[in-house]
């Protein structure tokens, strides 16, 4: 596999971007210390390389109604590819879901969500979360008060960066492991917690 070298001024337009994707071409240029032309160039070979994955405007959530952040721990019955396709694809078509990662551990997958209230993070795990076939438990945590979000990668300006293009990423990173688990019970800690047992129609309780 092809190994790409990013050199310094690579990795300063990366971090320039990182901090406001809206700057033209002009002003891209003139922050690293180069002429319109070769930045061009460099910003598009990033672009084919899949570095810059696509450049997006980050809204303020809480003034549009959706002061909610939880933490969402699911559990499947077995994890096999079926059953991991099955909920990446369901996943995939839930909007409040901001970000999910295939986990080891106790859980197997791990969720952020935003909702506007309670009610509404309730709808989505009764209603949306406990229904995706496969699911065997489902534990949430409410977020208090957000004490730090970055967007931007730590990025060493000091020295070149390996990277190794792939053709195709799987949606949620990487390959997904395949072994299988048991099923693990509903529980209350400390937040809000819904507990979904696989035998049980989803219950809704608070400790």
């Amino acid at each position: 596999m092809t190994v790409v070298a990013l050199d310094r001024i690579d990795i300063k337009i990366l971090n320039e971007l990182q901090q406001n994707a809206g700057l033209t071409n002009v002003e891209l240029a003139a922050r690293v210390n180069l002429s319109p032309s070769p930045c061009l160039t460099r910003v598009k070979n990033l672009e084919r390389l899949g570095v810059i994955d696509r450049r997006i405007t980050i809204l303020h959530a809480s003034m549009l109604g959706l002061g909610v952040t939880a933490f969402i721990q699911v559990r499947l019955e077995k994890q096999v590819q079926n059953s991991l396709d099955n909920f990446t694809r369901a996943i995939d078509r839930m909007e409040q879901v901001m970000e999910c990662y295939l986990m080891t551990g106790d859980s197997d997958y791990l969720l952020r969500v935003l909702a506007s209230d309670i009610d509404d993070l309730e709808d989505l795990i009764v209603n949306k979360l406990s229904r995706i076939s496969g699911v065997s438990s489902i534990k949430s945590n409410l977020a208090l008060k957000k004490i730090s979000h970055k967007t931007v990668l730590p990025i060493d300006t000091t020295r070149p960066v390996q990277i190794r293009p792939c053709q195709s990423m799987a949606r949620y990173g990487g390959a997904k492991a395949k072994y299988e688990a048991t099923a693990l019970p509903a529980r209350s800690e400390h937040g809000v917690t819904f507990g979904l047992s696989h035998a049980d129609e989803p219950a809704v309780g608070a400790s």
